[in-house]
């Protein structure tokens, strides 16, 4: 269990807070420096107790970090502590960012949500949909038929294109994905666009909300448009821009390689999903596959609070920073809800980011702010912010046995310190 040690780094706390203990209150809006503390004893505990390897907190309020601290180590194998300068596998929070990628590609007048995606990727052109048909002698088959309408632009970035993962959706669906082994040898964007396009959707397009390879078959289109491979096209437009030095698809460089957190030995499922990454260094995945550092996250999850702006200047269009922020499956669009809702209780879907628009119906409601946007992944990553409280506060870690316990507890430990009673 030594290298399960746990390792912190020094918190920083805003000038703005002040100690309770001397009977000053602290300015509206900002957390109690005892309640952060709870933060710190949960993933010390996470660490030591070896239900983590480690984990890299951060909470940034108006602009600066007011609590980060790193816990425990890398690999439990090398046994080297987490940094703030750690590497991790975000899987699922890739999407923001290659929505961003499209949505700057909308501002250049290159591209458009209403779009058809068969005018970038043609083989989209002669997709079917599959529907299941309940025979007279009570026997299910599946018939495809042409889409009452043309998958677009604005049902990939929405997740209502009718492309699933090979784990969601029905038996016949995720046969068919299987069946089709489209992970197999060697590919990069383009080829696995191809695959995808021979397969059917597993409902009309723009009808429900399904998660899956949709934001993977975007970056496809963004490499497309531009000319350049999606990494190439990220690093120009989004990395450099925002200072996103360590963000990147694969690794080469040993000091990066050095870097890369690792999951736990027994983290089956994250492991098979590591070892499918480095079998594939072609695929660029707009969908999961980008590896970064807490810093470089935290400016782009900066740049969203700042409503599109870096450093105060305008990155992004006002009309697709609310766009991106804007609830786009809500009451009117003719989207329902799959089984498998990835955004959760209380929350709509922008274009690539949950937006939250109700307390939920759970009783009592999530911790959080109307207006927050979020996201996490399957790694057990998570980032979340609050324009309410001007905060962004996000999570990483390398777990994907102990995610859907660790991320509701993280969150309601950052929104207790804020509290004012």
């Amino acid at each position: 269990m030594k290298r399960l040690g746990v390792v912190l780094t020094a918190i920083v706390v805003s000038g703005s807070l002040t100690s309770g203990a001397s009977g000053q209150t602290r300015a509206a809006g900002a957390p109690a420096p005892a309640r952060l503390e709870a933060i710190t004893a949960f993933f010390a505990n996470e660490a030591s107790t070896g239900k983590l390897p480690g984990a890299v907190i951060l909470i940034q309020q108006h602009g600066s970090p007011l609590y980060l601290k790193t816990f425990g180590v890398q690999d439990v194998k090398t046994g080297t502590p987490m940094s703030p300068d750690t590497i991790f596998a975000i899987h699922s929070m890739t999407k923001p960012i290659t929505s961003l990628a499209a949505m700057l590609l909308i501002d250049d007048g290159k591209l458009a949500l209403d779009d058809p995606l068969s005018k970038y990727i043609p083989s989209f052109a002669s997709v079917k949909v599959g529907m299941e048909v309940t025979k007279p002698d009570g026997t299910v088959s599946v018939e495809l038929v042409p889409p009452a309408r043309p998958v677009t632009i604005l049902d990939l970035m929405r997740h209502t294109s009718g492309i699933t993962y090979d784990y969601i959706g029905g038996k016949w669906i995720e046969k068919a994905y299987q069946d089709a082994h489209i992970f197999a040898g060697t590919f990069d964007n383009k080829e696995f666009a191809e695959r995808i396009a021979r397969l059917p959707l597993a409902r009309q397009p723009g009808t429900l909300w399904r998660y899956g390879h949709s934001t993977d078959i975007l970056g496809r289109v963004i490499e497309v448009i531009s000319g350049q491979t999606l990494y190439e096209f990220m690093k120009q437009r989004i990395f450099i821009p925002l200072g996103m030095t360590s963000t990147k698809f694969v690794l080469t460089a040993p000091d990066e390689l050095a870097r890369m957190a690792r999951p736990l030995p027994t983290d089956a499922i994250l492991l098979d999903a590591e070892r499918e990454r480095l079998a594939h260094p072609a695929w660029e995945s707009g969908g999961g596959g980008l590896l970064t550092t807490i810093k470089d996250y935290a400016r782009f999850a900066q740049m969203l609070l700042d409503g599109g702006k870096v450093d105060g200047k305008r990155y992004l269009s006002p009309a697709s920073f609310k766009a991106i922020t804007t609830d786009q499956i809500g009451p009117g669009s003719g989207v329902d809800r799959d089984y498998f809702y990835f955004p959760g209780d209380g929350f709509g879907y922008g274009l690539g980011i949950g937006v939250r628009i109700e307390p939920g119906d759970a009783k009592p409601p999530p911790p959080g702010s109307i207006g927050e946007l979020k996201w996490d992944s399957g790694s057990g990553t998570y980032f979340g912010i609050d324009p309410k409280l001007d905060m962004v506060y996000i999570m990483l870690e390398q777990t994907q046995n102990e995610r859907g316990r660790i991320t509701p507890a993280f969150k309601k430990l950052v929104y207790d310190a804020f509290q004012q009673n």
